[in-house]
């Protein structure tokens, strides 16, 4: 548990302590991610193709356990041939998962999704999958995917 606490304080540290940090030109986003896991997604802008995201969710996987996940992401404005504001984005980061009937569990993750930026308003849609190799308590590789839109702040 005290893995949990202190991974829970650097990834909630990392993304609203950089919301105030010069990139803060593109705001500071949330909103909510569906899928595995489900809950409050957050994203940080740190330049204008680089920013830090996570979540806290619940997860459903293996039974029901809180989800915290921390990302830092590129974004290619230039991978889709379209004059609308998508993106791929791709990353790594960090995850940490606890419940009642597993064993609290720290890794690795990748991310790579699609990211659609609105013009007309403040808000993102993503679309994202994440494959995750789990450190502790034994080494695992699974898959996150999920659907999400954030409102932004600026």
């Amino acid at each position: 548990m005290k893995y949990f606490r202190f991974f829970f304080l650097i990834v909630t540290a990392s993304i609203f302590l950089s919301s105030f940090s010069a990139g803060q030109d593109k705001g500071f986003g949330l909103g909510i991610i569906v899928g595995e896991p489900t809950g409050i997604s957050v994203k940080s802008w740190l330049s204008e193709n680089s920013a830090v995201d996570g979540a806290l969710a619940w997860s459903f996987y293996r039974g029901s356990s809180i989800h915290i996940h921390g990302d830092y992401i590129v974004h290619s404005f230039t991978a889709f041939n379209t004059e609308e504001p998508l993106a791929l984005y791709y990353g790594i980061g960090g995850r940490l998962k606890d419940g009642d009937r597993i064993a609290t569990q720290f890794g690795i993750r990748g991310v790579i999704g699609v990211n659609y930026l609105t013009r007309s308003v403040p808000i993102d849609v993503f679309l994202e999958i994440a494959p995750i190799l789990d450190l502790a308590p034994a080494t695992d590789l699974l898959f996150n995917a999920g659907l999400g839109a954030r409102f932004f702040f600026e």
